[in-house]
């Protein structure tokens, strides 16, 4: 930053108490302060609900959430298997498609899907949504490989605000 390469400083995975510990740091040096704490999140992955949101607002940090579709999971990708040209079955094994993608979390999945065209929304649509609708998440990165992912994507920013019942019922699916 001192040379002019970096313009922000940021954290990338840190669990809350390391988070707060490194934010001390930087605070009590005066070095730049760090801006950004960028984690996995969506509504497969929200172990930044444990203490890192409340952390990074503590220390006034924006959070940028990545993997928001779960590596294309929350996509009508995988609804009915899992599709010859997916990153799933390029790069991963068997085996590791089995523990990645077990029938358990497949049929999650489709539930959930079902609750997004109720929303009139695509899966990831509502996927995008749910990330964003934590006022301490900041931004999400999509990772799309298409004009017509961003597209798509985008329209995500239209849809209504989730009504209590709807989170009461994702919360259900993601438990079974």
């Amino acid at each position: 930053m001192r040379q002019g390469k970096a313009l922000y400083a940021g954290l990338s995975n840190y669990p809350a108490d390391r988070f707060t510990a490194a934010h001390k740091i930087v605070q009590d040096k005066q070095w730049t302060p760090l801006l950004v704490h960028q984690c996995v999140y969506n509504l497969l992955d929200r172990g930044i609900e444990n203490g890192v949101l409340a952390a990074a607002r503590a220390a006034e940090v924006g959070v940028v959430a990545y993997s928001p579709l779960a590596q294309g999971l929350l996509s009508d990708k995988y609804l009915q298997h899992v599709p010859d040209e997916s990153r799933a079955a390029k790069l991963w094994t068997e085996e590791q498609r089995r523990a990645q993608l077990p029938e358990r979390r497949l049929a999650q999945v489709r539930k959930l899907n079902e609750i997004a065209q109720s929303r009139g929304q695509t899966l990831a649509q509502m996927a995008l949504v749910w990330t964003l609708r934590d006022p301490d998440v900041t931004s999400a990165l999509i990772g799309a490989s298409s004009v017509e992912q961003v597209e798509e994507n985008v329209k995500a920013l239209a849809q209504p605000a989730f009504a209590g019942e709807e989170l009461a019922r994702i919360d259900q699916v993601l438990k079974s």
